[in-house]
């Protein structure tokens, strides 16, 4: 058996070669101890995989097709490190399941379960896009802005850098019969990024998102459950030296909607609700080991209900440093508090509820404090 290995692998070595074919394997592995002052009354401390980085493994290859030419594909597995469990709601590779081909001159088109448009150009201009992780994202995530779904059934163009420009947008199908517009998503975005400033701007509409389970967005693997959502918006960062400063603007408009993944259904079903969130966002990095990062978020809300309308807000501030042990492992210790104010909805949205934390606080107040290692290979 060993003679037959031995006999087999410079064949295959040489395959490979020929062919100028890759295959990488990589991943990100983040485990940490969450504290919630307030999760419906009661305090709460949970090991929680993910949170600033959600935990993977994936794999990723290219084939040279000559030309300037290759295929390309990756496919990519969430998990829990507590549990060994399967993230993205079960799937086996639930982050990204893609393939296509790329041209060095003209970009890559690609199809599978992918990102939208506004995690590939917005996000990492946010604090939890390019940083911090899931505690500091927008309240709900309204706005995708930290990944909380992605897109099933997806064309995707992304443009080669044009001299610090990008651009691109994906098209996901319903594969519906006699329902091409049910559930599906369509969404555009642009960026540049020069040697001190970064900007971007994005778009991206989904029809009846969670309408079926073989749609753009499937019923277990979408934000909120409405008959349309659109997302728009833009930011700026800019890098002085040690110091990245940033903002970011969103908008999200839901039609009818009826719950969030992070709340559950909303009890009254209103007739809109919107979001505005102004982002400001920064970060230091005092050592080439030692950084420290900042934000705070303000968001508007309407809230178009059975019995007129409601206008909550909500205030959002978090505090992070991060202190890299190499250049593959760092440990990192963080907190947010959030306040809602004006929230006479009769619905969730009037407590507070941070992403990431234990459950919704039985006030307009919440906490949400961690520690935690990350690993990346």
């Amino acid at each position: 058996m060993k003679k037959n290995l031995v006999a087999v692998l410079p064949l295959l070595m040489s395959s490979a070669a020929f062919s100028q074919t890759s295959v990488t394997l990589y991943g990100v592995i983040d485990e940490g101890l969450g504290f919630t002052n307030n999760s419906g009354g009661s305090q709460a401390w949970q090991f929680q995989s993910g949170w600033v980085a959600g935990s993977r493994w994936g794999l990723k290859g290219a084939e040279d097709l000559g030309a300037g030419l290759k295929a390309i594909f990756t496919i990519e597995n969430g998990f829990d490190v507590n549990t060994g469990g399967l993230g993205q709601g079960g799937r086996m590779f639930g982050r990204q399941a893609f393939v296509g081909m790329q041209s060095e001159s003209y970009g890559s088109l690609t199809f599978g379960r992918q990102y939208d448009s506004v995690v590939d150009y917005l996000a990492p201009l946010t604090s939890n896009g390019g940083t911090t992780g899931f505690i500091f994202s927008h309240p709900l995530d309204n706005d995708n802005t930290d990944n909380s779904f992605r897109l099933n059934n997806a064309v995707k163009f992304s443009s080669a850098n044009y001299g610090g420009v990008k651009f691109g947008g994906a098209y996901a199908f319903s594969n519906q019969s006699g329902g091409f517009a049910n559930n599906r998503v369509y969404s555009a975005g642009v960026s540049y990024s020069g040697a001190a400033l970064s900007a971007a701007a994005v778009y991206l509409q989904a029809n009846n998102p969670g309408a079926n389970a073989t749609g753009a967005l499937a019923t277990n693997d979408t934000n909120f459950t409405a008959s349309r959502e659109q997302i728009w918006g833009a930011g700026i960062n800019y890098t002085i030296q040690s110091a990245t400063l940033g903002f970011v603007y969103t908008h999200t408009n839901l039609n009818s909607p009826t719950a969030s993944v992070y709340t559950g259904p909303f009890g009254v079903n209103p007739s809109s609700l919107k979001f505005d969130n102004f982002e400001v966002n920064g970060k230091y990095q005092f050592t080439p080991s030692f950084i420290l990062a900042a934000m705070y978020t303000y968001t508007k809300g309407t809230f178009a209900g059975p019995t007129g309308k409601s206008k909550p807000k909500w205030h959002q501030a978090g505090l992070m440093v991060d202190y890299l042990l190499s250049k593959r492992t760092d440990v990192y210790a963080q907190a947010a508090y959030q306040h809602v104010a004006d929230g006479t909805t009769g619905t969730p949205l009037d407590n507070a509820l941070i992403p990431g934390a234990a459950g919704i606080s039985s006030t307009t107040n919440q906490v949400v404090a961690r520690v935690g290692i990350k690993h990346t290979f």
